[in-house]
């Protein structure tokens, strides 16, 4: 079995700190795969009957002492929360790791039983390190995208990702939002998507979906919820001439982008934007946060991402597929009004970091890797 060695290493030091934890992510993220690779650890599917009857009785929690277990689907218990606040109170030589649907984890009651009791990990589709444990090329992670069952296919078969999103609506959706116009809402994913990354206007999709401004906006709430997007609200320090208040939408995987846009292969001007998505995968991934923001002014000046440890020292993120095609235009005008903060421009096509000087401006030229290193460093601020 495959190992993902950035996802266990990550479970090893949820589980130093707490003794729960709650896996999540989109459909067929590779869930299950990663909680069976785990050592020694024993697997219920809770999918089955006889499975959650013996789970949902507390004596359970008596004969896995001291072992590590994987509750798949935990969703599909009468009470999920309530074994795991039993877990996390009176047992706590069990080690528990849980997944289920991603409505659970917008689900109130859950939250809120479950408060200083656990810790969250999101799974996102293949980061670099994914890729590297796969085997397979960056062009094949963008072009079928970064769910390990069609990453890893001989074949592009688009029907496979037609048959995830009927599946999407028929188990995370319906019965569960109240959403009951399918195909306004299946044709605003496919808006979205092939717009992906682009400045997010409500008024411009409800009459193409035919439903209104009000129903789009619950639409992309539910999105959010979900993990089929990724919404990167503007920066602002107050200052004069900024986007304050319109994001920018991210579908959650290049895959689905390629299966939007009929992409059989990938043209060169269509590595640029896959490559932005990547990074911000790779950034939601080792910051398990996704306060991320990006910044732009009036004029049309604009920074990918910002991070911050305070609003008054941002991390600014550019992001190029070749580092000869970087302008810092941008970057001056941002820093002449945030003069504090670290600039980073991440490239494909950079193996060793280095330091470049535009205006004045000291700038981090770096690889993917170097995602990592920021996050470690944000790691121990509250945002």
């Amino acid at each position: 079995m495959i190992k993902r060695t950035f996802w266990l290493k990550k479970i090893e030091q949820l589980f130093s700190k707490r003794n729960i934890i709650w896996l999540y992510g989109v459909r067929r993220v590779g869930k299950t795969f990663l909680c069976k690779s785990i050592p020694d650890i024993l697997y219920f599917d809770c999918e089955i009957p006889e499975v959650r009857r013996r789970v949902e009785d507390e004596v359970f929690l008596k004969s896995v002492k001291n072992k590590i277990i994987a509750l798949d689907e935990i969703h599909k218990l009468s009470d999920p929360s309530q074994i795991l606040k039993i877990a996390a109170d009176h047992y706590p030589d069990v080690k528990i790791i849980a997944t289920g649907s991603s409505t659970l984890e917008a689900n109130k009651k859950f939250k809120d039983k479950l408060t200083g009791r656990k810790n969250n990990l999101h799974l996102t589709p293949a980061i670099s390190t994914d890729i590297t444990d796969f085997n397979v090329s960056l062009d094949v992670r963008f072009l079928k995208g970064g769910l390990p069952e069609f990453m890893t296919s001989n074949n592009i078969d688009i029907n496979e990702y037609n048959e995830w999103i009927e599946s999407y609506w028929a188990k995370d959706i319906t019965g569960i939002f109240g959403i009951e116009k399918k195909d306004a809402y299946t044709k605003f994913i496919e808006l979205l998507f092939l717009n992906s990354g682009g400045i997010f206007e409500a008024t411009g999709y409800g009459p193409k979906c035919e439903v209104s401004r009000h129903t789009i906006k619950s639409y992309l709430a539910v999105l959010e919820a979900t993990s089929l997007i990724t919404i990167v609200r503007p920066f602002s320090g107050g200052k004069a001439r900024e986007i304050t208040a319109a994001p920018k939408v991210y579908a959650f995987d290049t895959g689905f982008i390629a299966f939007f846009h009929g992409w059989e292969k990938l043209r060169s001007e269509d590595y640029g934007i896959l490559w932005e998505h990547y990074v911000l995968n790779e950034i939601i991934a080792n910051l398990q946060s996704k306060k991320i923001y990006y910044w732009r002014d009036k004029v049309g000046h604009e920074i990918d991402f910002i991070l911050y440890k305070n609003s008054k020292e941002p991390i600014a993120i550019e992001t190029k597929w070749q580092a000869s095609t970087f302008d810092g235009k941008n970057l001056s005008v941002f820093r002449k009004k945030y003069p504090k903060g670290k600039n980073y421009l991440i490239t494909h096509d950079t193996t060793e970091p280095y330091e470049k000087t535009y205006q004045g401006l000291k700038i981090i030229v770096a690889g993917i890797s170097e995602i990592k290193k920021i996050a470690a460093e944000l790691s121990t601020i509250s945002f």
